[in-house]
């Protein structure tokens, strides 16, 4: 689960220049642990001077000020910004983008994958409605209550307008400038990771963050899916291009894309290991089994979590246990309208 107490000096407000012509500007999130998203504006890629912009932020105007100071630090101003690609469609990544669409009439892009996840969200006007199936087949209904409580639907369809491009498997050329678009489902069905080869960077959004792990598969989903299992494979599918530095979308900028990868993968192994024996001897739902489990870098109790995290912790519980009927660890049962799963070996 994502840890949401990552702070520190990447989030203050301000401009990094990682190299030049290319800059990571945090911009402030409301009433979020993780304090700030990083949006990473590129110079120099397209003939007329136009800028591309990496991930939009939260439209807020605490976000849009700070976005503008950036833009000033290195001479630039919002109507510079052209093209906008968006890592995957979570409101603190895609909500300004579509502002700032309005506002410019700057080109929004985002992976194809994303594309039944926001028609079901404009659909069901809301994410949570998917978050709550999955807790109630989890066992969940009093948590699920709480949630639906506790965090009332913010839903405004101007958040969640379609792109103008759906992005594939392709390679994206500014000027003389490529960025590969490469697909990498798991945190959502329809994440993607620019990688600009020529210069060893790797713009990875929430697929490969530098201190904590992303949220698996949280997003308005028709059930049915294995989050991790994708998560897993795109993790892998990273050590098959070169090893790059990491431009993350919470966290500092890291030297190492796959140093990274590879410890991302011992922590889900080790995180497998620990719902397979959380299960124990009996059935359980994955309710009782997150419950069983602690959670973050710090090891914190499943009690001591707010709903909103108790509800993330469920549904990566959920995804572990998974992936452990995939491997034929565990039997999983539907009964009485809950998923129970018991312990083959």
């Amino acid at each position: 689960m994502t840890n949401r107490f990552d702070q520190g000096p990447w989030a203050s407000s301000g401009i990094e220049t990682v190299e030049p012509g290319v800059h990571r500007v945090p911009l402030p999130l409301p009433n979020d642990g993780l304090q700030a998203v990083n949006v990473y504006l590129l110079e120099n890629l397209a003939d007329d001077g136009s800028l591309v912009m990496i991930d939009g932020g939260w439209a807020i105007p605490e976000a849009r000020k700070a976005l503008e100071e950036a833009l000033s630090a290195i001479g630039h101003d919002l109507g510079d910004i052209r093209n906008i690609l968006v890592t995957h469609v979570h409101r603190d990544h895609y909500a300004q983008a579509v502002d700032l669409r309005r506002l410019l009439g700057a080109r929004v892009c985002l992976g194809a994958g994303e594309r039944p996840g926001l028609e079901l969200l404009n659909r069901l006007r809301g994410g949570l409605a998917s978050a709550l199936a999955i807790l109630r087949q989890a066992g969940a209904d009093e948590l699920a209550d709480r949630v639906e409580a506790t965090y009332p639907n913010q839903y405004h369809p101007r958040d969640w307008e379609v792109p103008d491009r759906w992005l594939n498997a392709e390679t994206l050329r500014f000027g003389d400038s490529e960025l590969q678009v490469i697909p990498t489902p798991g945190h959502t069905r329809g994440h993607v990771v620019f990688l600009d080869e020529r210069r060893e960077l790797l713009f990875s959004g929430d697929h490969v963050l530098p201190r904590i792990t992303p949220s698996i598969g949280f997003e308005a989903a028709e059930p049915g899916g294995r989050p991790l299992a994708a998560y897993l494979d795109s993790l892998h599918l990273m050590t098959r291009y070169a090893d790059t530095r990491l431009l993350p979308a919470h966290g500092p900028v890291a030297s190492s894309s796959h140093t990274r990868v590879a410890e991302l993968l011992v922590h889900h192994d080790h995180r497998l290991e620990k719902t397979h024996a959380a299960l124990k001897d009996a059935a359980h739902d994955a309710y009782a089994v997150a419950r069983r489990l602690s959670w973050t870098r710090r090891d914190v109790p499943f009690v001591a979590l707010s709903p909103f995290n108790q509800m993330l912790a469920v549904n990566e519980t959920v995804a572990h246990l998974d992936v452990l009927v995939l491997r034929g660890d565990v039997a999983m049962a539907f009964v009485d309208g809950v998923n129970q799963y018991t312990r083959l070996r």
